[in-house]
């Protein structure tokens, strides 16, 4: 009999970075609507924050892809 596998990470553990980001944006696009001036570069800021992980991500990849 073939033992199950135990699960490396937790559902919770999975899902705490993209769920951080997306409350994170909510809370960009919500700034952009209501505020001004400092809120006008607090939106910016957290709306960057998508671009920048995928930006990352992205620069990790062509690297690991260049390492085979």
């Amino acid at each position: 009999m073939i033992k199950p596998r135990k699960a490396a990470h937790t559902t919770a553990q999975i899902f705490a970075a993209p769920l951080a980001i997306a409350i994170i944006t909510a809370l960009g696009l919500t700034t952009a609507l209501l505020g001004d001036g400092v809120w006008d570069w607090i939106s910016w800021a957290a709306l960057s924050l998508p671009v920048a992980v995928a930006v990352v991500y992205w620069q990790l990849s062509a690297r690991r892809a260049e390492a085979r």
